[in-house]
């Protein structure tokens, strides 16, 4: 995505896995917070259906990263569940308890760095969009998604890419010459129990598309969900044309700095933990170059 600004940048990775949208206007706080420092629940605003950042069975990395917090903090963790689309941050994190007037939740696991409707802490992933491919004798020995270019013309002219509207997955085809091949999927669904590792894995697992481009913690999904498939995944290196990689943050409501800064104190002290959850569910990680650390294969 040529040319886009830093808040349009972060709102592509929201189109795909993290849809949320809702006014931005500061509400007031009340009079006792419920993130202060004397709180003993750690209270999480979630999507119960969005795997694999979250369910509400606790099986999502981001269930994982709120439970070892929610440890290490003694605090209990308590979730309020709302789909992650339109008025998520409205009807969790800016939401208030009619009795208690107290806030529903007080932490958005992942939301992207700089995010423009909350608060955000240092990230905590590096992550990039990747292309899940069959796992040919010759697929399996590329190593990233521009790998899948030097296919010959006749293969690659063949393939049925499943793309989501307005991310990168769309750019990508564009400017390859591959938009007769794409299978284009709305971003967002209206059914709650829609997200985009269903629609994609159902038509992949089904053979109606052939490959497909989506966020990188969703193309690690899919494969390890779907290993009678053979897919590989393929990440896409950080490119200054178009947007692919993104760091992820916690969100938190302005005005909390104290419970901001408890939350960055522990993710610099947790890095090491908090890789070993995303790299137990195969989400492709960047290092501070670039350089791509891990993926699916």
């Amino acid at each position: 995505m040529a040319a886009m600004n830093a808040v349009k940048a972060a709102a592509r990775v929201m189109a795909l896995a993290l849809i949320w949208c809702g006014s931005a206007a500061a509400q007031p706080l009340p009079s006792a917070a419920t993130a202060s420092a004397a709180a003993t629940e750690l209270k999480v605003c979630s999507d119960a259906n969005n795997l694999p950042q979250s369910n509400d069975k606790g099986e999502g990395y981001e269930n994982k990263i709120a439970a070892a917090l929610g440890r290490d903090l003694n605090r209990k963790v308590v979730y309020t569940y709302f789909p992650q689309r339109m008025g998520f941050v409205r009807n969790t994190l800016r939401a208030q308890d009619e009795t208690t007037h107290e806030f529903k939740c007080d932490v958005i696991i992942g939301v992207p760095k700089g995010y423009e409707l909350t608060a955000t802490t240092q990230p905590y992933m590096h992550s990039t969009y990747a292309i899940v491919v069959p796992a040919s004798d010759e697929n399996r020995t590329f190593k990233t998604a521009a790998d899948v270019l030097s296919l010959p013309a006749a293969r690659l002219r063949s393939l049925r890419i499943g793309i989501f509207a307005q991310t990168p997955g769309s750019d990508w085809v564009l400017k390859n010459g591959l938009l007769d091949n794409a299978v284009l999927y709305a971003a967002q669904s209206g059914d709650p129990n829609v997200n985009p590792q269903s629609v994609v894995g159902n038509d992949l697992a089904a053979a109606k598309i052939d490959a497909a481009v989506v966020w990188g913690p969703v193309a690690g999904f899919l494969v390890d969900h779907h290993a009678d498939a053979k897919w590989v995944v393929l990440p896409f290196r950080p490119d200054p044309g178009i947007r692919f990689d993104y760091e992820l943050s916690m969100g938190v409501r302005f005005g909390e700095k104290d419970w901001k800064d408890t939350l960055d104190a522990w993710i610099g002290a947790h890095h090491g933990d908090i890789n070993r959850i995303l790299a137990a569910y195969h989400v492709p990680l960047l290092d501070d170059k670039g350089e791509i650390l891990s993926a699916k294969n």
